[in-house]
């Protein structure tokens, strides 16, 4: 299915046929499959519009391309699998089906380069997260110069489709460490701006804007500086140009992402550099929410914070991942802080920011963890009372400094704890949002739900895309037709571990 109102334009590097009428050239058609973060999504979205302003035609079904991407994901092990046994299941389509080409590019290429070639030779070309702009030639598409106006349409990211298993063709055994340092090579540098086609794969009310890419922080369980480089801001000016494009055309919420967004700006010496980005995108008219992700601890200042309380269309929401709360922990993970440090940064977000909403993130199991830290954690999760947690089993990561450390506790310890952390949460979960019930708030309707098409869903400001609950609606007053990408005043009439339910007023 050929995307709608996408205007392109470029000549296309195909032979022709040899017959004897030809019919004219088509469009090569090229599919994608972005796995991973949000981060990971605008890379592909980039991809995707550097090809449509070459000549490519999107698909969003993979028996349809003639080219298909995957954009990997290589963060944790199960991410990897799962990037490897995506890789296999969209060969089936260039053995046995239609497509021509096959293409790998993102996280999982910055590590494993060579491998994917050798082992899995259906694939074609492979694209690193520093080569953002090699999509072309990997693709067989020759440049063509920008258009006018950057298309912004939606493409879903991900054809349908469970993944199938490896088939025998991959084993982690088999790309071993010794691979690790010549699959990297130079450290990624690449950084897109206001400049660069993107098509957008997310709903067309709402779009990710990467402010950043990189990261500087020596975190021991993390390889992401070597899959992404050394921390680097965008221009002022390219991100604001951009959230004002993309507002221009229909978007009325940003999210803005990066590897650590409260860093932003301090690379060319700004100060403050996200409360004042955050400060102008609140002044674009068009724009409803704005909102950021993945602050790290002790770079959240008292100047932001009050920009978040002084604006109402940036969100009162903060993403603070704090990765554990035992002092002794969070030293072998070179994170630094601690549950008392934690604590009262906490009170001071809730005392400044009104209604905040609080989401974090936890490893458990990381090496050397004892049972005594581990109930520090715990207990430190009782105290805080977040709205939103995650909890990550941690995983060796070769290349990471942690992979060396002694101590590994067993895969089953892990998991038992993590559940118990998560149960926890669970019952902190239920308890605040039962709070809720009787409130009104604003809401962003997304649509018809995907669990049964009775009800509705949308989300609050209290919601993120993608990573929060969400807000089932099964009432509204019968002269309202509700909208997709619409907002609507709702009251909660029922909560749930995690969702909740709403009338549209």
């Amino acid at each position: 299915m050929p995307v709608k109102d996408l205007t392109v334009s470029g000549s296309l590097d195909l032979k022709p046929r040899k017959e004897e009428n030809p019919p004219a050239e088509r469009p090569q058609k090229v599919g994608f499959v972005s796995l991973g973060c949000p981060k990971n999504l605008v890379d592909s979205e980039v991809m995707m519009g550097l090809l449509a302003r070459s000549g490519a035609e999107l698909t969003r079904r993979a028996d349809d391309a003639d080219v298909i991407v995957v954009n990997t994901c290589s963060f944790i092990e199960s991410a990897q699998q799962e990037s490897v046994n995506t890789i296999l299941e969209m060969a089936a389509h260039k053995t046995s089906g239609r497509a021509k080409r096959l293409v790998v590019a993102g996280c999982l290429v910055e590590r494993f380069r060579d491998q994917i070639r050798q082992d899995i030779p259906e694939v074609d070309a492979v694209v690193g997260t520093g080569e953002l702009e090699k999509i072309l030639a990997a693709t067989g598409l020759a440049p063509a110069p920008a258009p006018g106006n950057s298309p912004f349409v939606v493409l879903p990211s991900r054809p349908e489709g469970d993944a199938r298993a490896a088939q025998g063709r991959f084993s982690r055994e088999s790309w071993a460490r010794e691979s690790w340092t010549g699959a990297i090579g130079d450290l990624p540098n690449y950084l897109y701006d206001d400049a660069t086609p993107r098509i957008l794969a997310t709903p067309q009310h709402m779009a990710y804007i990467k402010i950043a890419e990189g990261c500087d922080h020596p975190c021991t369980f993390c390889i992401i500086p070597q899959l992404r480089g050394k921390f680097r801001s965008r221009r002022f000016e390219s991100v604001v140009a951009e959230a004002e494009r993309l507002a221009q055309n229909g978007v009325r919420e940003v999210t803005l992402i990066g590897q650590d967004t409260t860093c932003y700006g301090e690379d060319f010496g700004l100060k403050d550099g996200l409360a004042l980005l955050l400060e102008k995108l609140a002044a674009i008219e068009d724009l409803r929410w704005v909102r950021f992700l993945y602050a790290y601890p002790n770079k959240i200042t008292g100047k932001l914070l009050d920009t978040i309380a002084q604006h109402d269309k940036i969100c009162s929401y903060m993403d603070v991942p704090l990765q554990h709360a035992s002092a002794s922990v969070l030293k072998r993970m070179k994170r630094g802080g601690g549950a008392d440090v934690f604590l009262r940064s906490i009170a001071k977000m809730r005392r400044t920011v009104p209604g905040l909403t609080l989401r974090t993130s936890f490893i458990v199991g990381f090496p050397g963890e004892t049972e005594k830290e581990f109930e520090e954690l715990c207990d430190f999760v009782r105290e805080a009372q977040f709205d939103w947690m995650g909890a990550f089993a941690y995983s060796d990561q070769d290349g990471a400094e942690a992979y060396a450390l002694d101590k590994k506790l067993s895969p089953r310890e892990i998991e038992r704890r993590r559940k118990h952390l998560m149960g926890i949460q669970c019952q902190i979960s239920r308890k605040n949002k039962k709070k809720l019930v009787g409130q009104k708030f604003d809401l962003l309707l997304e649509g018809e739900s995907e669990e049964t098409e009775l009800l509705l869903e949308g989300r609050t400001t209290m919601h993120a895309p993608e990573i929060d609950g969400k807000v089932f609606v099964n009432d509204f007053p019968e002269e309202i037709e509700p909208q997709p990408g619409q907002f609507y005043r709702c009251q909660i009439t029922e909560a749930h571990d995690y969702d909740l339910v709403a009338k549209i007023l």
